[in-house]
């Protein structure tokens, strides 16, 4: 069976992303420095370990709003946020309501982009990841969904010690989930919390 992860980076008040995400403002009002992401960009030595876990999937899903800035029918110049060549290097679900062609870029990641729902994105995403496993990439609310259908298997939360107050927050909606402590580690940026699901 397919091993489902997600990994998300979360304020201590469990925000992943603040209110009015736009694309001068790609994480939202609160974060225009991306402080919720500088342990992996500034201070990726010190945190190698989760970066590579986070980057070392076999396929990948993620929510339109983390794929692109906005909403009803695509503009097909946008490629995503991390041209040319996306972290990924493996095929990349992204869930939305407006059909589009795959985009291939560089260095192996192909998005492909899914209009049936969250459980049919999972099903290609297994599919595609081979021996490897699947992760839930974000934001917020495409992890809710996930964590609402019981489809997650381990959890990562990286928690950076800063208040929002307001945003998009993990768990919401995703009520009833019981998990058991896999690991916790700190470092001086960011806490990093493994949970996992009973008997996974």
């Amino acid at each position: 069976m397919t091993t489902v992860t997600a990994d998300i980076a979360v304020s201590l008040d469990g925000f992943a992303a603040g209110p009015n995400q736009s694309k001068e403002l790609p994480f939202g009002e609160g974060l225009e420095d991306e402080q919720l992401h500088t342990w992996m960009f500034e201070h990726a030595e010190e945190n190698q370990a989760e970066v590579d876990a986070i980057l070392g999937a076999g396929a990948y899903i993620m929510g339109r709003n983390m794929f692109a800035p906005g909403r009803g029918e695509w503009d097909l110049g946008w490629k995503g946020w991390w041209l040319p060549e996306p972290p990924y290097h493996a095929p990349v679900f992204v869930l939305t309501h407006y059909p589009r062609d795959p985009v291939e870029l560089d260095g192996g990641t192909t998005f492909i982009f899914v209009t049936d729902g969250p459980e049919a994105a999972l099903e290609q995403a297994k599919a595609a990841a081979g021996d490897s496993w699947v992760s839930i990439a974000g934001g917020a609310a495409t992890l809710n969904q996930y964590l609402t259908l019981g489809a997650v298997d381990e959890l990562r939360l990286h928690i950076v010690p800063i208040t929002l107050g307001a945003g998009e927050r993990v768990f919401d909606g995703a009520g009833g989930l019981t998990f058991d402590y896999a690991s916790v580690r700190p470092t001086d940026h960011v806490l990093h919390v493994t949970l996992r699901l009973p008997g996974t």
